[in-house]
């Protein structure tokens, strides 16, 4: 029988797929061992799931992400038999390129701009995918940006420590007060909707608070009275 070309599309859908119960993602290596043209197709399927979400909202289906990645709907399913497990592995998807991020922009020669071009990319993301992050709360899957950023921790240190040895940024900042305000930046942008001008605006006024201003006039003691 030739499979259905037309599912539910609800995150929490009943039935199997590929012999695996619903919710379980039929790849969890994330594409390691599978064929070439098998992971093309879920590389596919990601990209296209990620634009589609961005631009429909809640309201994107399933079909639409096939149609977008050229693929048979019968092919998300087979990677990805609920709509959580897409949604899951876009994040997923996502913390990878992150990591990939910092590892490239520590090559750079400005330092601070590379700290700094990272908090960028980073709260842009989490604008970009807000939808498919209230969905995953919604389905009881949601995923908090300061776990998120957990395994990025080392990373931002070393953006940060070699930005301090240059001298761009103050000294007395320190990898957890980084994160805080990455993690305050990317929930301004997912749940309260900035934007793009006013994530701009508060990246320049966070930049600004991080770097060294060594010409800086200290300011005199206050003096008492009487």
């Amino acid at each position: 029988m030739a499979p259905p070309t037309s599912r539910p599309t609800d995150p929490a859908e009943p039935g199997t797929a590929a012999g695996k119960p619903t919710g379980e993602p039929a790849d969890p290596a994330g594409g390691r061992g599978m064929r070439a043209d098998a992971r093309r197709n879920r590389a596919r399927i990601l990209a296209a799931a990620g634009e589609v979400f961005a631009e429909k909202g809640p309201a994107a289906s399933t079909e639409e992400v096939a149609a977008r990645a050229g693929v048979a709907v019968g092919t998300v399913f087979k990677h990805f038999p609920a709509k959580r497990d897409l949604l899951r592995a876009i994040m997923k998807d996502l913390l990878a390129e992150l990591t990939r991020d910092v590892a490239d922009l520590a090559a750079r020669d400005d330092p601070a701009a590379a700290l700094f071009a990272f908090m960028e990319r980073t709260v842009e993301q989490a604008a970009h995918k807000r939808t498919v992050a209230g969905l995953l709360a919604e389905a009881g899957a949601g995923i908090q940006v300061s776990d998120a950023l957990l395994p990025l921790r080392e990373g931002i240190e070393a953006l940060l420590t070699r930005a301090q040895r240059a001298g761009t940024v103050r000294e007395d900042a320190c990898a957890d007060e980084v994160i805080a305000l990455i993690t305050g930046l990317c929930q301004g942008a997912m749940h309260a909707g900035w934007d793009p001008g006013l994530r701009r605006r508060t990246l320049a006024i966070v930049a600004d608070g991080l770097r060294a201003h060594p010409d800086a006039l200290t300011p005199s003691p206050v003096r008492r009275t009487g």
